[in-house]
């Protein structure tokens, strides 16, 4: 089961305004874990209060990141919300799904929203394990920031009303690796690759890393997996000695 309520990452918000009515669509349904990432307009921002209507507790409690990683470093399941699905062979979810799914993970959740006018960036995008797309008006597929927000937030708070009870299982589940695991696991493999010649020709090796990343964020990766793939790596890259 997931550990607390998912974490919302608003990406790059532009609008103080916009960043109020996202946290009063949280407490709507009682999230109240609000991460922001590198505002364009700063943050505290004074234009959230009056649109956040009293949801003053998750302004108060949200947390400023430089960089998308660095918000979900700690997180072992997360959820990219976009309409586009990129080209990126990685799970897409409706909002009711992405409820299930998270009602059944096992450590922190977190959800990214894009800003207002963009939507999350490739780059962004990339280090989600799955995709939430809204099934919405193909002709007219404009929602704003504090819509997509309660949309998620009003799927997530059914899985709360229909108490559901996780089966107990005899073994403990091996927890998910968080996403700081992940990045440094990539970051790992590239070097190793690159080293090794991996990333030829040039003009490949861009979308080639993309493909890499994605497979390594696509499945639920535990620690003890990841650590003993980077032990892998650390023996490959050591000069073979004979004994």
């Amino acid at each position: 089961m997931s550990s607390g309520n998912p974490i919302i990452v608003l990406v790059k918000p532009q609008l103080g305004e916009n960043i109020g009515k996202a946290a009063r669509a949280m407490l709507n349904f009682g999230l109240t874990e609000m991460r922001i990432v590198d505002p364009r307009d700063g943050w505290p921002n004074p234009a959230a209060g009056p649109t956040a209507a009293g949801a003053d507790i998750v302004l108060e409690q949200a947390e400023l990141f430089d960089t998308t990683a660095a918000a979900v470093a700690d997180c072992a399941h997360v959820y990219a919300t976009t309409v586009r699905k990129r080209g990126m062979t990685k799970q897409v979810l409706t909002p009711a799904a992405a409820a299930d799914d998270m009602a059944t993970a096992s450590g922190r959740c977190a959800i990214l929203f894009g800003p207002e006018r963009s939507g999350l960036e490739v780059v962004d995008v990339e280090l989600a394990r799955k995709i939430i797309t809204v099934p919405i008006n193909p002709e007219f597929g404009s929602l704003n920031l504090a819509q997509a927000v309660v949309l998620i937030a009003y799927e997530l708070s059914k899985q709360n009303d229909a108490g559901l009870v996780q089966p107990t299982l005899e073994a403990k589940p091996r927890e998910p690796a968080p996403q700081l695991e992940l990045d440094r696991f990539y970051e790992h493999l590239e070097r190793a690759l690159d080293e090794a010649g991996y990333f030829y020709p040039p003009d490949r090796a861009p979308a080639t890393k993309v493909t890499l990343r994605n497979m390594i964020t696509k499945p639920a990766w535990t620690n003890e997996e990841v650590q003993t793939w980077r032990g892998v790596l650390s023996s490959l890259e050591k000069p073979f000695v004979k004994k």
